[in-house]
């Protein structure tokens, strides 16, 4: 089964407006033609909207780095599923490593977000995977399952397979280490067989999994040479246009 590949660019904390902008109309020129990677660039909410803006016609997809679950309310601080879409975003990145280390988000609290943002017809990049202890503890399987199937707890088939799923072991997050080609593989074929267990062979089928964790142009050749592995979500390297568009054009050459 042909599954269009995903390069997404997590931006974090980084990039002011005029940055974000002149990021857009370097990287919409540089990738002129690459029609068969989907591209999700994910800044901070304050350029969303004129990202939107920036971004129509270039094919590029728009995404965010968080949600909240309800659709308005006195929550302070958050943004709703619905204000995302009035942005202009197409995928929301839910229970990245940070998220769930940092503002203590939950398994549930990640299945809570997808099933808020499903409705709203957004597409969650739901982030699963170990910390450096629990590899070394041999525990890998056991962390993304319990990740996996807790995220697509309630979901159905057809939902599951909009779906985009980032395998992105923690101890590869910004510290230059990378899981090797065949653990990424063999890890994002594990997390293929939890959905076809959970929710059928049509959904694994469709569902795009992506390697996550210090992904660069130098490691992009091998990793997206695996069958099972969709595309990459990228951390630093999506900063720079050069090495961002580097890895968009390996794995179109990979993938084609």
């Amino acid at each position: 089964m042909s599954r269009k590949p995903v390069i997404a660019g997590n931006w974090k904390m980084f990039k002011t407006v005029p940055e974000a902008l002149a990021f857009v109309r370097d990287i919409r020129q540089t990738i002129v033609g690459l029609e068969h990677v989907q591209v999700v660039l994910c800044p901070p909410f304050t350029a969303l909207a004129l990202m939107s803006d920036a971004l129509r016609g270039s094919g590029i997809s728009l995404g965010a780095q968080n949600v909240f679950w309800e659709d308005k309310g006195a929550f302070t601080g958050e943004i709703s599923p619905v204000m995302l879409k009035d942005a202009g975003c197409s995928y929301v990145i839910i229970g990245h490593s940070e998220r769930r280390q940092y503002f203590g988000e939950t398994d549930e609290k990640v299945n809570q977000k997808i099933k808020a943002i499903l409705g709203h017809a957004l597409i969650p990049i739901m982030c699963v995977g170990e910390t450096l202890d629990e590899r070394e503890a041999g525990v890998t399987e056991k962390i993304v399952r319990a990740q996996t199937a807790a995220g697509l707890d309630g979901l159905a088939p057809e939902q599951v397979a909009q779906m985009v799923i980032a395998y992105e072991p923690v101890w590869a997050i910004g510290t230059g280490r990378t899981a090797s080609d065949e653990d990424a593989q063999a890890v994002i074929a594990y997390i293929r067989d939890i959905v076809r267990e959970q929710c059928g062979a049509a959904a694994a089928g469709n569902a795009r999994i992506l390697y996550g964790g210090s992904v660069k142009p130098g490691n992009t050749a091998g990793l997206m040479s695996k069958g099972d592995i969709d595309g990459a979500l990228v951390g630093g390297a999506s900063l720079k246009v050069e090495s961002f568009a580097e890895i968009i054009k390996k794995t179109s050459e990979a993938k084609r």
